[in-house]
Formats: C-alpha cells, structure tokens, sequence
C-alpha cells in the first residue's frame, strides 16, 4: 500500500464511522495492542487478507490520535505475527494525517492449503478465527475440519458406513451400474467382482460407501437419517409469516429416499406448489402454460445440492432445505464451497470435487453430464424466463442459491425509493440497506434497488473510484 492510498483509506473510515470485512481500526496511542492474534488469524483465512490501521480511535468516533512510536509498534506487531502458525508477514505503510502518524499492517492471505491460520500460544482447535462483518469470531470444528479435508484430499462421500451391509443395498441396481461401467470402461471387465466395488466405491474394505448407501440403498434414511430434504412453502416472505387462518406452512413435506428418488420427488413438491399462468407463445402463437420458475434451474440447483453438498460427519444431521416464499426460491446446501472455489468463480472456473463417488455415479444413475454446466444452465434459464439473475450465497456452515420470480422484480415503487433515499442521508452500507428493506440477499438488493438509484443519480458512493469495494457505502445528498 502506498501512502497515499492508506491516506485514502483514512479518509473513507473516519466518512464512514465504521470498520469492515477487511479492515480493522486500533487506537495504539498509548502502545501496541496487546492481543491482535484473533484478527491476525481471521484476516489471513480469508481470500484478499485484510488491514489493520492503527492510530483511529474508535471510541472517540474515529478521531485520529496517532500511534505513541511508529518503530516500536512496527517491531511489537511483528512478534505477534511470528506467534501465529503459519507466520504472518505483515506489510507495514506509514502516512500522516492531520498532524497524527497513523500505520496500517497489511496481513496476506494465506494459501487455503495452509489455512487455518492460528495463534500458536492457544492451538488450532481454540486459536483459528474468521472475520463476519467487523467481528472476529472463533472458527468451528466444522470450518477447521473443511480446510483439514481439503488438505488430505479426504472424500467424505467414500467412507464407510459401519452398519452398512450389502443386503440393504439393491442389488440389481448395482448390476445395472457395473454393467454400464464395463461397457463404458472395458478394463472393468478384467477385475474380480471384490475389486470392482473397491474401486467405484460401493464398498471401502468390504463395507458399504456412503456413496452406495445413498444411490442403491433400499431405504438410505434408515442409516442416515438426516440425509434427506425438508420442503416448505411459506406464506409470506420470511420464516414465521402465516395466513389469516394462523397457517405457519402452505405445504411441508419430507423427501426420502435414494438421490434419484429425492430428486424425482422434490422436483414434484416444486411443480405443485408454483404459480402457473397462460401466456400466449410469440413464435408459435398458441397458448401455452408457465410455472414460475423455469423447471430446468430447478432441477440444476436441487441436483447440485444433492451431488455437492457437504456430507461430513459435521453435516450430516442437516437435510437440504427448499424454501419457497411468496418472491423467490430458496435451496439450502449443507456445507460452505468446497477447496478454492468462490461465488465469483462458479460456472468459470472448474471445481475441485468434494464427493468425486457421487458425481461419477450420478452420470449414470440421475443421467447428468458432470462437466459443470450446472451453474451456467441455471443463469442461462433464469434470463430466458425474463428472471432476475440467480443469487448464489457462500455462508459459514451452508451454501444458498436463491431465485426471484417476476413479482418480486416488479414490487420497487416511487414510496420504496423515496424510502431508501431518505434512509441513506448518512452513508449505508450494502447490508444495512438490506435489513432495512428486510430482503436477506445483499447481491439482489443491489442490483434491483442500489445500482438504479445509483444510475440515476439519486444516490451517491463514498468510494466512487472502487464501487465493488468490500467497504462500500452510499447516501444521498
């Protein structure tokens, strides 16, 4: 950083009163921080790493009170970054601001084959944080355990089932499968039958895979009970919104069964419950019915969740979630992305497979293609049906696709905006004008509702040179 963007960056915080996901504010007149190891860990889990300015203080709305020796803090800070496993090579930048010297510490990113980073004095396990929001909070065993699998190229879809057998798996089913795979992949045909299971993961030492009990067995849930999906329509737009009738759920149903059976199914409990209107068709004419959601992104989105969800032990007592509310779809997913893949990167860049067993066997079994044409059908469809881009959200512990129909694309009014304007005369954050309009998906909110009032110059940004800014915010004059 050079000292003119950090004299930026000064500016920006004191404006907007506020830290952020990637930037962290220390006082230091009076010494160095004593404890900077939860953000020093948090900031260097995270893709684009963070900074940290020291000479703002917070408690006193931001006020530039300068850092007591400029030396001194560099050398303290450095100690404390050697305290971290692996160690943290801090970028140090000086500038001066209205007669204070403020510094800030750049923390890299930590390769994702290192991450965790943690603070050696308190372990792995209690001394791992990730940033949300402004706060730093300590990781869970889950988030640990994701980056560990990734490291040991541990497939949780091809472990054993210990109370597994093959008699509770069909095995005709099986047959068709190794049968398909011979006439596919001649070579099979020269393995005993034992290593043909071995090697497609129907078994792992004899014992059934996951993978297996999930596509062939006889009932799956009796093993894996909460490997299931859970499918509600709610009244409204939120959980706990009911009808006049004190109604909490339109539908709520229980989907079991093998991927292909779930899959079949949940499709279904997604026909019945969608509008249906009659259009009339501008090529050929004719009449023609159409539900509210274009089926093929559907069934894209249900399926990857079935195939990429997470299936730890750590996830394994969660069922994926299809929520429909009165303005969009929602697919819950077990399990944030999996390795080196991002939001950004979906449907561009190819993936790293979390349950390599269940996408080979899904190619014959739910007749997929498995050559990551998932995400860009579902964009693609979206936009032919005159939709609102899908919203694809990576959280701690899920990932959430959500698709808007019409209605909601049609519902901003000159009373909403007016509302929004009036809210933003002090600069708003792209999540606080969320939760003002109760909308949870930021990325929808601003597309449809920040990005028009920003074209038409109703409101304005306080970092105009990088709109994508993490730490972006917006009012009206």
């Amino acid at each position: 950083m050079l000292s003119v963007e950090l004299d930026d960056l000064i500016k920006q915080i004191i404006k907007t009163k506020a830290e952020s996901q990637t930037v962290e504010v220390k006082a230091a007149h009076g010494g160095t921080p004593k404890r900077l190891y939860d953000t020093l860990s948090s900031f260097s889990n995270q893709d684009g790493g963070g900074i940290i300015v020291f000479g703002l203080d917070e408690a006193q709305d931001f006020k530039p009170v300068g850092v007591y020796d400029l030396q001194d803090l560099q050398k303290k800070v450095t100690e404390q970054c050697n305290q971290m496993v692996p160690q943290v090579r801090a970028i140090f930048t000086i500038a001066e601001y209205e007669g204070a010297n403020i510094c800030s510490a750049e923390i890299p990113a930590v390769d994702i084959t290192n991450r965790p980073c943690y603070y050696a004095g308190a372990g792995k396990v209690k001394g791992s944080y990730v940033r949300v929001g402004d706060a730093d909070l300590p990781m869970t065993d889950y988030e640990i355990y994701n980056f560990e699998s990734f490291k040991a190229h541990v497939h949780d879809d091809e472990r054993p089932i210990e109370r597994a057998t093959l008699s509770l798996l069909r095995e005709t089913d099986i047959n068709n499968f190794i049968l398909q795979m011979k006439i596919n992949r001649p070579g099979f045909s020269k393995l005993s039958e034992d290593q043909i299971y071995e090697l497609l993961s129907i078994t792992r030492n004899t014992i059934p895979t996951l993978a297996s009990v999930l596509n062939f067995g006889i009932y799956p849930q009796g093993l894996l009970p909460q490997l299931a999906i859970t499918a509600i329509v709610v009244p409204g737009k939120t959980i706990g919104d009911i009808t006049e009738d004190g109604i909490r759920f339109l539908d709520n149903k229980r989907i079991e069964g093998t991927l292909s059976e779930m899959l079949d199914e949940a499709i279904a409990f997604c026909k019945r419950n969608m509008k249906v209107q009659t259009i009339i068709n501008p090529n050929s004419g004719k009449r023609e019915d159409r539900v509210e959601y274009p089926m093929n992104a559907i069934r894209e989105t249900i399926l990857n969740a079935l195939i990429h969800r997470d299936y730890s032990i750590y996830t394994e007592g969660t069922p994926i979630q299809i929520c429909f509310f009165t303005d969009r779809l929602e697919i819950h997913s077990p399990g944030s992305l999996y390795g080196r893949m991002t939001v950004n990167d979906l449907g561009k860049a190819r993936p790293d497979l979390r349950n390599p067993a269940l996408a080979t066997m899904s190619e014959f079994l739910l007749k997929t293609e498995n050559r990551y044409s998932g995400i860009p059908t579902i964009r693609r469809e979206m936009k032919e049906y005159g939709l609102p881009d899908p919203v694809f959200e990576n959280k701690r512990n899920e990932f959430v696709v959500t698709l808007y129909n019409k209605q909601k694309a049609e519902t901003k009014g000159t009373d909403e905006n007016n509302d929004l304007i009036s809210f933003c005369k002090t600069p708003k954050s792209r999540k606080e004008i969320a939760e003002h309009l109760g909308i949870q998906t930021i990325a929808f909110v601003t597309k449809e509702y920040i990005q028009p009032l920003v074209d038409a110059g109703k409101l304005t940004l306080t970092i105009p040179d990088k709109p994508k800014s993490k730490n972006q915010k917006y009012y009206s004059k």
